[in-house]
């Protein structure tokens, strides 16, 4: 019986803090968002909140909205940046990369429209950091889906056992 630990973070903290690097590139002002999307422990896409492609990044002016003092969770009918999850799914979807069964971690909770595309893109699970405006609405609607939903503890400062 081997009793090696193992000094490596475990898999939630792998992509966890892959998508904290990834929140690095957001061109958003307001807020650093990113999605790491994973099948079979391989990252298969990634995305960050910001503008459109072919967009001014919001940081050049690009989104009014985000350049003005409006109180967080107001005006956001008028902003034009996408979502973290929204522009990891279409990332996948402009590159043919197919995402049925995958895991999403994401480094805050998705709202309900990035739920919405997180099932119709069929991912299996998303493991969120933060939270947002994960409301009884968003958590009910991925649980009549079948998509599983957890928030992440990080626990790699604990030696695992092989």
């Amino acid at each position: 019986m081997s009793t090696h630990v193992d000094p490596r973070p475990d898999w939630d903290t792998y992509f966890m803090e892959i998508a904290k690097v990834v929140a690095l590139r957001a061109n958003c002002t307001r807020r650093k968002v990113a999605a790491v999307v994973v099948s079979d422990h391989r990252l298969i896409c990634t995305g960050y909140n910001g503008t459109p492609r072919g967009v001014r990044n919001c940081f050049e002016g690009g989104c009014e909205r985000c350049a003005s003092d409006a109180p967080s969770g107001t005006g956001l009918s008028e902003c034009v940046c996408s979502h973290a999850e929204e522009n990891a799914i279409t990332q996948a979807a402009y590159h043919g990369i197919r995402l049925k069964g995958s895991i999403m971690y994401v480094t805050l909770c998705p709202c309900l429209t990035c739920a919405k595309m997180i099932i119709n893109a069929g991912i299996a699970e998303v493991v969120y950091g933060g939270d947002y405006v994960f409301t009884e609405q968003t958590r009910a609607l991925l649980a009549e889906a079948g998509v599983k939903f957890r928030r992440y503890h990080p626990d790699s400062l604990v030696p695992r056992k092989n």
